[in-house]
């Protein structure tokens, strides 16, 4: 067990940590943004005059991604029924709809890749930091188990990461069932759990699964992504092991 701080909060007895992926421990906005662009555009050859109202619900805007929107923080599920809602409304069945959504995503998978982002500055060093201190380590993300797998590897992180857990077919994020389902598999309990995210579906997840802590993350320096968090920061060498 360890007391974490991060500026003026200090959390214990913590036993794990759990991270976001996706603009927590990965800069992925260029790969979301192309992703999600390629998708509406395959779209938009199927039913034309849908691909503005989709990147206004995806959240992309030129060559911004808004951090909040969907394609950065919803789970590729959830996008897929985002982007078949509005097929819908054309006229389409919700079957069909949902069949062109997904076949889109696939296609754009092909054209776009796969390829994990950069690591943000400071996350290794946070993870060995932590991992060093005894603590568990697990990557709790609104991305496919698959693309967290694949990011562990990319980046050469199994030493330290244990618990490698995307969204698939059961919960999604901000559902606490998903994270006392990471707990359960880390074998530790939520209350000596802190979850580290930059959505404020991070924070409403693990404070409803009563976890221990909830640290937002915000590269951007925006606090409002991240509300209901215990303490906000803006680098991740701000949380600090002190006994």
């Amino acid at each position: 067990m360890a007391t974490i701080k991060c500026r003026n909060s200090e959390f214990s007895p913590i036993q794990a940590v759990l991270f976001d992926k996706n603009g927590t421990l990965e800069d992925s906005q260029i790969y979301l943004r192309a992703l999600g662009q390629k998708a509406i555009r395959i779209i938009d050859a199927q039913i034309p005059g849908i691909g503005e109202p989709l990147l206004m619900a995806f959240g992309i805007n030129g060559d911004r991604l808004d951090l909040a929107g969907s394609m950065a923080v919803a789970s590729r599920r959830d996008t897929k029924i985002v982007a078949a809602a509005y097929i819908a409304e054309t006229g389409r069945g919700w079957f069909e709809s949902l069949e062109i959504a997904n076949q889109a995503f696939i296609e754009a998978e092909s054209y776009v890749g796969t390829d994990s982002g950069p690591l943000f500055p400071g996350s290794l060093e946070v993870l060995q930091s932590l991992w060093s201190a005894g603590l568990k380590l697990g990557i709790l993300s609104a991305a496919t188990t698959q693309d967290v797998e694949q990011f562990v590897t990319v980046h050469n992180l199994d030493e330290y990461i244990t618990l490698k857990m995307g969204v698939d077919d059961g919960p999604s994020k901000p559902e606490p069932e998903l994270f006392i389902q990471a707990c359960l598999a880390l074998g530790v309990e939520p209350k000596m759990t802190l979850m580290v995210g930059d959505s404020s579906g991070d924070m409403q997840m693990a404070r409803h699964a009563q976890g221990g802590g909830c640290i937002g993350i915000t590269w951007i320096n925006n606090s409002n992504n991240v509300r209901g968090a215990d303490v906000v920061i803006n680098h991740l060498d701000e949380i600090q092991v002190i006994n």
